[in-house]
């Protein structure tokens, strides 16, 4: 079978590995470069994700095994994720609802508030929006304190205009009884990404090179039409196939295929995505990999430390604004915090995160239910208009590819 995979980021480029052995296999990708939000750039011999900063580990066994052999796992080192939450004049480790007894030695009533908050928060599993989900879960001083001021800053919306589906294992889910036992003894996180793999060479496009090895990628290919006649797909009047697999983003998509319902376009145009500023600096050491700054007083929502992902570490940090940011207010912020010491390169994405807001899930499941009639598979981060991190993105590939070849 002639299949047409449009995208070559980390859900086309492992779909199209997966898949390779079985059909006839092409890749169209739009960039000059392969990889999407997670391809690297290299600056004064430093290599940093210009988009968020992507890391690798699975709770899915047949995810490890696909990426492991493709990659040996020798070629990787493992790091620990030490994450930090800046309240001001202090530092607490992440999770913050772990992390009371650090806030009890500079606050002792904001501690107090905060565990008398938590243990009697009503979650009762019914939430209108992302802020109500919050307080049910951690009640209102630590949610007024962190949870609610630094997701405003991170989607530019306030929570209580967002959906609350995307927070599943996206943060971790303390009960009761994990917070009692914070306050008893020390915990910590314990997500999948507590700990994580990255590649020996400090790059995460020895990844994406993996996966690309041996592939029929063809690069600066715009898709611009897209139609079925017969029972054959031709894209750009060129591309033929049996069967297409697109991860281009869900507001996009639609006004490329021929004929699309106007339903279906409204949809899409009511999708939402954010954009992301960043700077890579040197820095000062830390052994740190993320700080996150809920306080609306910096542009900074978070550090990402990504010379700490390095083994040997080295001195260089990512600052990250949500939006499309000037390189002058961006360097003008930075220098406030004389822990930043020198700019080195500066990058504004195009889609970075998906919004969700009150229209996402009407016009996803609208939209993604014409894709089934016609016959497309859409897949990925933008593909399913969902906050995937890598792994995620991966195992929508591995289903796919079992799907089919079933």
């Amino acid at each position: 079978m002639r299949i047409l995979i449009l995208g070559a980021g980390i859900t086309g480029l492992s779909i199209g590995k997966l898949l390779a052995a079985h059909h006839d296999v092409k890749i169209l990708e739009s960039n000059s470069l392969i990889g999407g939000i997670a391809k690297t750039k290299s600056v004064n011999g430093v290599t940093y994700h210009t988009v968020g900063g992507h890391c690798f580990n699975s709770k899915y066994k047949e995810i490890l095994s696909f990426v492991f052999e493709n990659m040996n796992e020798s070629q990787w080192h493992s790091v620990d994720r030490i994450s930090k939450i800046n309240l001001g004049n202090y530092e607490v480790n992440y999770p913050i609802e772990f992390s009371i007894k650090e806030i009890y030695k500079h606050d002792k009533e904001l501690a107090f508030n905060i565990t008398k908050d938590l243990l009697s928060a009503d979650n009762d599993g019914h939430h209108n929006n992302l802020e109500d989900w919050f307080r049910n879960k951690f009640g209102d001083t630590l949610s007024d304190l962190y949870f609610i001021p630094y997701n405003k800053k991170i989607w530019g919306m306030n929570p209580n205009q967002m959906s609350h589906t995307w927070v599943q294992d996206k943060l971790p889910m303390p009960t009761k009884e994990s917070v009692f036992d914070g306050l008893m003894e020390t915990q910590k996180d314990n997500m999948p990404h507590s700990k994580f793999f990255y590649p020996n060479t400090n790059n995460q496009s020895a990844l994406i090179e993996s996966l690309s090895k041996d592939l029929d990628i063809r690069c600066n290919v715009s898709v611009n039409s897209i139609q079925k006649i017969r029972n054959e797909w031709i894209v750009n009047d060129r591309y033929c196939a049996d069967l297409i697999i697109s991860t281009i983003p869900l507001n996009i998509l639609p006004s490329l295929i021929k004929d699309t319902p106007s339903s279906v376009l409204d949809a899409a145009s009511k999708l939402k995505y954010n954009k992301v500023t960043n700077v890579l600096w040197e820095s000062q050491p830390t052994d740190k990999t993320w700080s996150y700054y809920p306080s609306p007083d910096t542009i900074f929502h978070r550090y990402i430390h990504i010379g700490s992902f390095f083994k040997p570490a080295t001195n260089h940090t990512i600052t990250e604004s949500m939006g499309e940011r000037t390189y002058q207010e961006m360097i003008d912020e930075g220098k406030k915090d004389p822990f930043l010491i020198k700019p080195l390169d500066y990058n504004v994405s195009d889609h970075a995160y998906v919004v969700f807001d009150e229209n996402r899930e009407e016009s996803v499941n609208h939209i993604q239910q014409y894709l089934k009639y016609i016959g497309i598979h859409s897949i990925g981060r933008f593909g399913q208009w969902e906050y995937f991190n890598m792994d995620v993105c991966m195992k929508q590939s591995y289903d796919l590819y079992k799907q089919i070849i079933s």
